[in-house]
């Protein structure tokens, strides 16, 4: 029990805290949007650098990790339409429904790996965030695309460049680039590793500044419905697909954390530039937030690994 409050309590407990400091000591808005763009366009990048830096290539199982997500996150990808279309949701609804269903607070799964697994699982953790980041972003900038109330056509040359430019992705590049090469240069590995832990501690604190507590009165019975798919189905699906390519225990125990975690809370940032439903966005956001407190050290759980 103690070993899994050691897990548990500080990432959730950040996320408290920056709830706090965002009502009670930061209230400004400017604050959190300039650690945002710090966490997003400099830490995060380092803390994938320097974690699969470290990784020994050929050891990496990274044909099974690679064929569990992807599938999932297709078979995600099909349930959030479908639900979406089911509860005959708009086209901005859909979209918000899709980012719930398949999108993932990649800063807590490095804090609950790395405090599972240790620095195998957050070089692990880096891996699965540079398989899942492409998919959902290509994805869901053409769901956004094809709503689009100009009819302007989609430029394929345009979602390649976005994705190729994500800072996550050039991260896990420049990390596979150095691990091919036997590691970072002495004096650049502690200072992009101290770089990658301070993203983990600022960035829960800006999870919990941008949870909107308000918004959970918003059509309640959607919001269960997409949290059933993103914290149940997907990493059941997960599990399933990594026995099935014969993952070994450590490798689908971290791919499994990443696909339970809650949305990305830059959902709602997406939904609100690109014409989504951004209330609807808010309130998957905090809901997935809150249940995620039960639902991940449940699947750590059962999976009877670690902690």
């Amino acid at each position: 029990m103690i070993a899994y409050l050691d897990v548990f309590v500080p990432p959730f407990g950040l996320i408290v805290l920056g709830a706090v400091l965002r009502r009670m000591l930061l209230r400004e808005d400017a604050v959190w949007a300039g650690i945002e763009r710090l966490v997003f366009w400099a830490l995060m990048p380092c803390l994938l650098a320097s974690a699969i830096a470290r990784v020994n290539l050929a050891e990496l199982p990274l044909g099974g990790m690679a064929l569990s997500i992807w599938l999932g996150l297709l078979i995600g990808t099909g349930l959030s339409v479908a639900l979406a279309r089911l509860a005959r949701c708009d086209h901005p609804a859909m979209t918000s429904v899709l980012q719930g269903g398949i999108r993932f607070n990649n800063l807590m799964g490095f804090a609950v790996s790395g405090g599972l697994f240790g620095a195998a699982g957050t070089a692990l953790g880096a891996v699965a965030t540079g398989l899942i980041v492409p998919f959902v972003q290509v994805v869901t900038t053409l769901a956004f695309a094809l709503g689009r109330a100009d009819g302007a056509r989609i430029r394929p040359l345009r979602v390649a460049r976005q994705v190729l430019l994500n800072p996550l992705i050039l991260g896990c590049a420049a990390g596979f680039v150095a691990a091919g090469f036997g590691g970072l240069p002495p004096g650049i590995a502690p200072l992009m590793g101290a770089m990658g832990q301070a993203a983990i501690a600022l960035g829960l604190l800006c999870v919990g500044a941008a949870l909107t507590w308000g918004a959970l009165r918003d059509r309640p019975g959607l919001q269960a419905a997409t949290c059933v798919l993103k914290l149940g189905v997907m990493p059941l699906l997960t599990l399933l697909l990594a026995q099935a390519f014969g993952l070994d225990p450590l490798s689908a125990a971290v791919a499994l954390v990443f696909m339970a975690l809650p949305t990305a809370t830059t959902s709602y940032v997406m939904a609100r530039a690109m014409g989504g439903d951004a209330p609807l966005m808010a309130a998957l956001t905090t809901t997935e937030h809150l249940l995620a407190v039960v639902t991940l050290p449940l699947w750590i759980w059962m999976l009877g690994i670690g902690a």
